[in-house]
């Protein structure tokens, strides 16, 4: 399985970011959420500090390019295989970052590739 940082994570049911953590989960991937408050989707803390990892497969994106400016330093820290753009969260700026360290990026919906057995 494929461990995977949900960056935005929200516990409000109504946002894609609560659904992707779940989605996730119950696909069996191993869950790191991060988002503005700490809260839980579907066992997995959300947590405000950006945590340390290894062996991340995957960064899935919920937050828009401006607000990820700050993360820029620690989604390249993590060293993942792919960074998913979720609508909404294209941005430029972080695929020219991310393909000069070897990062591959792909502008996708995290739920249609979970359900498509395209993730």
């Amino acid at each position: 399985m494929k461990k995977t940082v949900v960056l935005g994570a929200s516990d409000n049911p109504a946002r894609y970011s609560y659904e992707a953590v779940s989605r996730l989960r119950k696909y069996g991937h191993e869950v790191v959420a991060v988002g503005r408050k700490a809260a839980e989707v579907a066992g997995v803390p959300i947590v405000t500090e950006p945590p340390a990892e290894e062996n991340v497969d995957t960064v899935t994106l919920y937050l828009n390019p401006t607000a990820q400016e700050s993360y820029y330093d620690y989604i390249l820290s993590l060293h993942p295989k792919r960074i998913i753009f979720n609508p909404g969260t294209e941005n430029d700026a972080l695929v020219e970052l991310a393909r000069k360290n070897g990062i591959q990026t792909i502008e996708a919906c995290t739920l249609v590739m979970l359900s498509t057995g395209q993730y």
